[in-house]
């Protein structure tokens, strides 16, 4: 019989998160798992993919700050429903293209350079003489702009 709740040991295991760091997201207000009478932490099933997807959030690079405010709206008393996922995934899709666009043109523009050893300069991707890319604007403007 699959238990409808589960232990913080169990969601560590089933996650690949530690334990430290799901009290951690505790801390910081993404989850908040019910307590049963001896005051453990007892999650339900759903916490399962809200900890999953706040994992793979957070090595795609958002701030815990941000995948707070993504899942606002998802609730923590029933199991999200594909409903509540497609307005995190609508909420995310701006932000998250731009990043995937960015990381696109760095590794774009560095199999340009693994070969070349910045042998011709004239055609170098991220050659920047005399800073002229940051007389128009700030940051690493080669990469992160088209």
């Amino acid at each position: 019989m699959v238990q409808p709740e589960l232990s913080i040991g169990d969601v560590a295991a089933r996650t690949g998160l530690s334990i430290s760091q799901i009290r951690f997201y505790e801390d910081k207000g993404l989850i908040a798992p019910p307590r049963d009478a001896g005051g453990r932490r007892r999650f339900p099933r759903a916490e399962l993919r809200r900890l999953s997807f706040i994992r793979i959030a957070q090595r795609l690079g958002l701030s815990l700050r941000r995948i707070k405010v993504a899942l606002a709206g998802v609730p923590v008393d029933r199991a999200p429903t594909p409903a509540d996922w497609t307005l995190v995934a609508e909420d995310l899709h701006a932000e998250l293209t731009e990043r995937i666009e960015v990381m696109t043109r760095l590794r774009d523009r560095l199999e340009g350079c693994i070969g070349c050893g910045c042998l011709s300069m004239k055609v170098c991707p991220l050659y920047n003489p005399d800073d002229a890319v940051g007389a128009g604007r700030p940051g690493a403007g080669l990469v992160e702009r088209p």
